[in-house]
């Protein structure tokens, strides 16, 4: 029999840095705002490029980009009448990364089950 492993206490964490966590992941909660995110994986987009990749209004993603803006998870840049949207800090994208990586796991092993189940009751 093995020893237990002891596992060091946790960190109380402030109640004013969960409310804000929590803030910052319901701002990625919304289909809308990650594929703006995507969007701008390859650099800056003014507004009205973002408005033709997503086929919606301008008022629609413009709305977006002000709460993902007040988020901290963009930059905007004005050029006379323009404005000119980019990621603030690219580790978004490594989040992203992590939680699609995660969701692509989970399917393929619903998958892999699924499967198994479908040819076991096949006989």
């Amino acid at each position: 029999m093995t020893p237990a492993k002891s596992v060091p206490p946790t960190k109380s964490v402030p109640p004013e840095v969960v409310q804000q966590v929590s803030e910052y992941f319901s701002v990625l909660g919304e289909p809308m705002r990650l594929r703006i995110l995507n969007l701008l994986r390859d650099g800056e987009k003014c507004v009205q490029d973002l408005v033709d990749a997503t086929n919606t209004s301008q008022a629609n993603v413009s709305k977006h980009l002000k709460v993902m803006l007040q988020a901290g998870i963009l930059h905007r840049r004005s050029e006379g009448t323009l404005a000119y949207y980019s990621v603030e800090d690219d580790l978004i994208f490594e989040l992203c990364n992590l939680v699609c990586d995660r969701l692509a796991s989970r399917i393929e092993q619903q998958a892999q089950n699924f499967r198994a189940f479908s040819f076991a009751g096949k006989r």
